[in-house]
């Protein structure tokens, strides 16, 4: 299946099932197809606790046992069934030389660089953080590597590790959304390894005018600046999508210590109770809040609400039970969790049909792509790769 009609099928498949993944089961009512849709509703709020965890964390498992009462998830995961890319064999690495970097971390950068046809151009590592990838590859290629990075420190550390490991790398301070920054890419072969949202958008936005030969990204947090609506890069999106609908795509994340989950818990119970609270006090259905500032979840459900109630314009009765409604918020998000499983069966098929209009805006701007996978999903759900390189520039194969 070519790119275009793998796109249309999946947008026709989201678009005719849009009323199960667009409406938030975090908010104060139900999502309207719990109505329409008795029995799988009935199903979902009769699982217990440990089946419950089962398909939380395993999403594929979640889509099988959905498929009965879902059959469209059939067709979603045969279109969302990319296949890995190639891969070549790097030399072996320097412990020394990663000694700082994070398991998880290290190996996604190795999954990442082996997937990477070996380009015989500078490379340009967008976004690059500390370098990490732009040092493994400069020194496995024996490449010029040029690192753009916003972050003075991370520019520091990230010369400060070339230079000890003697890696043909630069480091260039600057913002990637600043035009002047595109003078970067001529001539260079672009890296870009999980660039949130519009830093990787940017990419492919003016492909046809940086002079760079060719691309390598893996996307990720594809609601990043997006405040305004997504806007699409190939002809044929028609998908009206948000920031807060764009986040859907990447919910799925790699299974978090148990102290992490239980303190996720909590805050997600701590803000259905405040919505319900609300609800209670001004009427009408629950609406939508602004994220919250990590440190107002830091002290009691009581002081949480006042704060946000500030926030929000919310005039608190005089005397409020804060256990009640924090008792609310907890029975909300076991409901929540349950009815969550529908949406989230279809997050892949949003995250593909998002990194395929990436692989068309591409190929619309002279450039030949293709996509596919460069790790597995439990290294780094955002395991999508898309490599393009300008027509007439050869083979995108290692």
């Amino acid at each position: 299946m070519n790119h275009r009609d793998r796109f249309l099928e999946l947008q026709a498949l989201l678009a005719s099932h849009e009323a199960l993944w667009r409406p938030p089961a975090f908010q104060a009512g139900l999502p309207p197809w719990c109505a329409e849709r008795p029995a799988l509703t009935a199903a979902l709020r009769a699982l217990d606790e440990a089946a419950l965890e089962d398909l939380v964390r395993d999403p594929d498992a979640a889509v099988r046992w959905l498929t009965p009462q879902l059959p469209a998830l059939t067709r979603s995961t045969a279109l969302c069934a990319l296949p890995p890319l190639p891969a070549r064999a790097l030399p072996a690495g320097d412990p020394r030389v990663d000694a700082g970097v994070p398991g998880r971390k290290r190996a996604q950068i190795e999954a990442f660089a082996t997937h990477l046809p070996a380009a015989g151009l500078p490379l340009l590592e967008w976004c690059a953080g500390k370098g990490h990838l732009g040092r493994r590859l400069a020194l496995a290629d024996g490449v010029a590597v040029r690192s753009l990075e916003i972050d003075p420190a991370l520019c520091a550390a990230a010369q400060r590790l070339a230079e000890r490991s003697h890696a043909p790398q630069s480091v260039v301070c600057a913002d990637a959304l600043d035009p002047a920054s595109r003078l970067q890419l001529r001539g260079h072969a672009v890296l870009a390894l999980h660039a949130c949202g519009e830093l990787h958008r940017s990419l492919v936005r003016s492909a046809n005018r940086d002079g760079a030969p060719a691309y390598a990204i893996a996307p990720c947090c594809y609601h990043r600046g997006a405040d305004g609506g997504y806007r699409a890069l190939g002809r044929d999106a028609s998908l009206a999508l948000d920031a807060a609908t764009l986040r859907l795509a990447v919910t799925e994340t790699v299974t978090a210590p148990r102290h992490d989950r239980r303190r996720l818990a909590r805050d997600q119970a701590w803000k259905l109770g405040f919505i319900a609270l609300r609800q209670a006090v001004e009427g009408g259905s629950g609406r939508n809040f602004r994220p919250v500032p990590p440190a107002w979840l830091n002290g009691s459900f009581a002081d949480f609400c006042r704060q946000l109630g500030g926030r929000e314009g919310l005039r608190l009765p005089a005397a409020v039970d804060w256990a009640h409604w924090e008792a609310v918020g907890e029975r909300r998000r076991d409901e929540v969790r349950r009815l969550e499983l529908v949406r989230h069966a279809f997050r892949r098929a949003l995250e593909v049909w998002l990194a395929l209009d990436l692989v068309l805006g591409f190929e619309a701007r002279g450039f030949s792509a293709q996509i596919g996978t460069f790790c597995e999903r439990a290294l780094t759900p955002r395991n999508l790769l898309i490599l393009a390189r300008r027509r007439g520039g050869g083979r995108l194969q290692p």
